[in-house]
C-alpha cells in the first residue's frame, strides 16, 4: 500500500473515532421532570441538559477519542492535497489549510464539552443558592463556544466551495465528480438521510454529523485516488 492510501484509511477511522466521541457526548435523552434543579435553567442549556445522566467516564472517553483521532484527519488533509496535484496554487493550500484550521479548532470544540458536561452535572448536584456560580460558568463558557464553532463552520463551508471549483477544473487527480463531494455536501446529505432513518439510528447518531460527513468524504477520496 502506497501513502494515500495509508492515509486515506487512517482519516477514515479517525473520522469514525471523532463520530464514536460525538455519540458518547451527545447521544442520551433525558426527562427534565426528572431533575427539577435543572428545569428552570433548560432555555440556557438548549438541550444540554440531557449530559445529566453521562457518566464521568462516558464524558472523558468522549472528549479523549475525538481530540486523539484529530492527528488521523490531519493525515486525510495531506491525501486530498495530493489529490488536488500537490501544487502550491492559492486554491489548494487555501482548501487545505482551511480545513486543517476547523480540525485543529474542532478539537477545542470537541474537548470542551467535558467541562459542560461536568457543569450541567455540578447545576444538578449544587444547592439552589450556589447554582447561580454554576450558571455563570455555563453563560461564559457558551460564549467561548460561540466564538470558536463560528470560524470552525465557516472554514468548513469555504474549504468545501474551494474543493468543489478546484476539482472541476479538471487539473485534479480527482474525477470531475467528486466537485460534488465535500464535507458540506456530505453533510446536508446525511441531514435528509437521517429523516427517513429508524429512530433508534437517529438516537444513536445524535451529534455526529459532521464526523460521518468526514467518513464519508474521506471514504470518496480514498477510493477515487486508490490507484
Amino acid at each position: 500500500m502506497n501513502a494515500i492510501q495509508i492515509t486515506g484509511l487512517l482519516a477514515i477511522l479517525g473520522a469514525f473515532a471523532y463520530a464514536i466521541g460525538d455519540v458518547l457526548l451527545l447521544a442520551s435523552k433525558v426527562n427534565l421532570d426528572e431533575y427539577p434543579k435543572l428545569k428552570p435553567f433548560a432555555k440556557l442549556l438548549s438541550d444540554a441538559e440531557k449530559m445529566v445522566v453521562l457518566s464521568p467516564k462516558r464524558l472523558t472517553w468522549g472528549a479523549l477519542i475525538g481530540v486523539f483521532a484529530t492527528p488521523l484527519l490531519m493525515l486525510g488533509y495531506w491525501q486530498v492535497y495530493q489529490g488536488l496535484g500537490g501544487d502550491n496554487s492559492l486554491a489548494v493550500l487555501a482548501t487545505v489549510g482551511l480545513l486543517g484550521s476547523a480540525s485543529i479548532i474542532g478539537a477545542f470544540v470537541h474537548g470542551s464539552f467535558y467541562y459542560f458536561g461536568e457543569y450541567v452535572h455540578a447545576l444538578n448536584l449544587v444547592q439552589e443558592d450556589s447554582q447561580i456560580v454554576i450558571i455563570s460558568m455555563i453563560e461564559r463558557h457558551k460564549k467561548i463556544m460561540i466564538v470558536t464553532y463560528a470560524p470552525l463552520l465557516l472554514f468548513i463551508i469555504i474549504a468545501s466551495i474551494l474543493f468543489s471549483v478546484v476539482v472541476a477544473s479538471g487539473r485534479t487527480l480527482f474525477p470531475v465528480w467528486m466537485a460534488g463531494v465535500t464535507p458540506l455536501t456530505m453533510t446536508i446529505v446525511w441531514m435528509l438521510v437521517k429523516r427517513v432513518l429508524p429512530q433508534f439510528v437517529r438516537d444513536v447518531t445524535e451529534g455526529a454529523a459532521f464526523n460521518i460527513a468526514f467518513m464519508a468524504f474521506f471514504t470518496c477520496t480514498t477510493i477515487t485516488l486508490w490507484n
